[in-house]
């Protein structure tokens, strides 16, 4: 839904603080294989566009009869649940995630029927659909909120945030009115704070007929709704149910933080930052992370554990450290989110004192930080790892160069692909991610068509970027539509990164994908073994031990991270493992295939290596 947020002065130099040695329980408790088979524990997660996956009616978009016919593709990957970015009706200001009705499919992809076509097929193919789930505003189209709108005394005059404003400040009477500024029914009135649009700009926006202001946090034609009236918690919570009683497994809760804003409407202190449009940024801290978040989610919580089938909630969560997500996870007698997501280890640049996803680094002791206080300081909830998503340039171009070749930016895909998968986490891709696919920006203003984009030309490009359709083949559009014109440009680079090109090629970078995800899923080591980090004053060679359960193997991986080729002398003695005999699973670097010993192993520039200990 966003752009990651800039933190706090006090959340960046929490974040760049020098992260605490793990106490002896607590490595022991990571060390320790799991029990439990709940499904979403171990499950990989992959997000579509639905816009952009497959386009089945020729119209240049894709739609769900689109993505039903692909469901053997994903089969075949092994993904255990597809989470769908919104398809509910929408005027598509921002493609979906402003919503103008809660419990329909949008025309554009299709129908209930053919919802309930795809749900039922993907049960039939092992796969779980998630649902996006936009809590936090509508549409200005929304039913609710062109009635809100209509007067102060409709029933519904409290669904969203309204204000009088403050009094403008004095002018000369022939001086035009300001930015924002408007005739009330007492004067020239502004808005009654300094709140800023993440997408630019105020936060609010006048509307003639109540002679009021609303509040958005995110575009004007998102007006958030006000949850402090039980009515709108209530309407959400039915919605909620008619996609359960439907059989959706669970929900991705978008923007979730910023549910509730200060009642008080105090000033946010200002970042000292003007945004793309050039109005001054507030910091959020009165507009998101609320306390009042918490409680709604544990209510909303009770609603989805009340259907069988182990339903669940992810979380669109962008903390400033581990202890910060925490939270979000509950306690056992207020579970809250089941899968608050971890960007801490993807989308931050260590150092920076910012979550930066435009520069994130192959950076090894930020690798080993944050997966260490993943199992360590979660009190034992699953992390959900996420490189990937809709709102940011792709993690192949964010963790590479310009100055890389092509096999060096495949080998570091690679590297992130194998942390994403053999960590003791929960996995959430997106499509496309498996076959490499890279941001294709637009250069041009006139073609960019996110609103953000079109808003904050030259200096904010918008995501247009990471939302291009998928490559399927070499065909003419790649395999996406038989339409000559697509909503989206299919990227220039689809002759060579496609799906069916990388299914004939053993070594490509959907075949590794492929094998890290069948590892996963059926080997007893990296579907339940505990971790323990190795080597851990290493600077350019990640490894970690997954312990094994009983009867099983443990299961090296170690990964180099740098263009330089490193020789690794790893001490297992922590694990009380003194065996020194190995048995390669899985390499990027033929020569690995014949090792047969742990001792003084040579890893080539970018080396993937995982290794059965026997």
């Amino acid at each position: 839904m966003r752009k990651l947020l800039t933190l706090t002065l006090t959340a960046a130099l929490a974040l760049s603080a020098t992260a605490q040695k793990p106490t002896p329980a607590q490595t022991q408790a990571a060390a320790t294989p799991t029990t439990d088979t709940t499904w979403w524990r171990h499950a990989v997660v992959y997000e579509i566009y639905p816009r952009s996956f497959k386009d089945s009616n020729g119209d240049g978009i894709g739609d769900l009869n689109g993505i039903t016919s692909r469901l053997p593709y994903l089969e075949h990957l092994g993904i255990d649940a597809i989470w769908l970015a919104p398809m509910y009706p929408s005027p598509q200001v921002d493609f979906g995630y402003d919503i103008s009705n809660y419990t329909a499919i949008d025309p554009q992809y299709g129908t209930l029927a053919d919802f309930d076509r795809l749900l039922k097929t993907a049960q039939a193919h092992h796969i779980r659909i998630i649902l996006d789930m936009v809590m936090n505003h509508t549409s200005d189209k929304h039913p609710w909120f062109i009635e809100s709108a209509s007067s102060r005394t409709n029933p519904r005059a409290d669904w969203y945030i309204w204000n009088n404003g403050i009094p403008a400040p004095k002018r000369a009477a022939d001086t035009p009115p300001g930015p924002n500024e408007h005739l009330g029914p007492h004067g020239w009135v502004v808005p009654p704070n300094n709140w800023s649009s993440l997408f630019q700009g105020s936060a609010w926006e006048w509307v003639e007929s109540r002679q009021q202001f609303y509040y958005h946090f995110f575009y004007k034609q998102q007006p958030d709704l006000n949850y402090r009236n039980p009515a709108v918690e209530k309407a959400m919570f039915d919605a909620v149910r008619f996609w359960l009683d439907r059989g959706v497994s669970g929900f991705r809760l978008d923007a979730i933080t910023t549910l509730y804003e200060d009642p008080q409407l105090h000033n946010e202190p200002l970042t000292g930052h003007l945004d793309a449009s050039g109005f001054p940024e507030a910091n959020h801290t009165l507009t998101s992370d609320l306390p009042e978040v918490h409680t709604f989610l544990q209510r909303l919580h009770n609603v989805v554990a009340s259907y069988p089938g182990q339903r669940m909630l992810i979380g669109e969560i962008y903390t400033p450290n581990t202890a910060a997500l925490r939270s979000w996870y509950g306690t056992a007698a207020h579970p809250e989110l089941e899968l608050p997501m971890d960007t801490l280890l993807g989308f931050h640049k260590e150092g920076a004192g910012i979550t930066d996803a435009a520069n994130t680094t192959l950076n090894v002791p930020h690798f080993r930080k944050y997966i260490t206080e993943a199992e360590t300081e979660l009190n034992n909830h699953t992390p959900l790892f996420v490189f990937d998503n809709h709102d940011n340039p792709r993690s192949w171009d964010r963790f590479t160069t310009p100055t890389e070749t092509f096999e060096q930016k495949e080998a570091i895909a690679k590297i992130i692909a194998t942390v994403l998968y053999t960590t003791h986490s929960a996995a959430l891709t997106y499509y496309g991610a498996e076959i490499g696919m890279t941001t294709h920006t637009p250069t041009r203003q006139q073609d960019v068509k996110d609103p953000i984009g079109i808003t904050g030309w030259p200096k904010e490009k918008g995501r247009d970027g990471e939302r291009t359709p998928m490559q399927w083949s070499t065909i003419a559009q790649s395999g996406f539509s038989p339409s000559p014109t697509t909503w989206l440009p299919i990227g220039s680079d689809y002759k060579t990164i496609n799906v069916a090109t990388e299914s004939s090629d053993p070594n490509s970078l959907l075949r590794w994908n492929e094998s890290l995800i069948n590892l996963r899923r059926n080997n007893p080591t990296l579907h339940d073994g505990g971790t323990i980090m190795l080597d851990n004053t290493n600077p350019s060679v990640l490894s970690y031990l997954r312990t094994a359960p009983t009867g099983s193997h443990p299961i090296l991986v170690t990964l180099n991270m740098t263009a330089t080729p490193q020789t690794i002398h790893l001490d297992l003695s922590a694990a009380h493992i003194t065996s020194t005999t190995i048995k390669p699973l899985l390499t990027n670097t033929p020569s690995l295939n014949t090792t047969t010993s742990l001792s003084d192993i040579t890893l080539l520039p970018y080396t993937s290596f995982i290794a059965e200990i026997e």
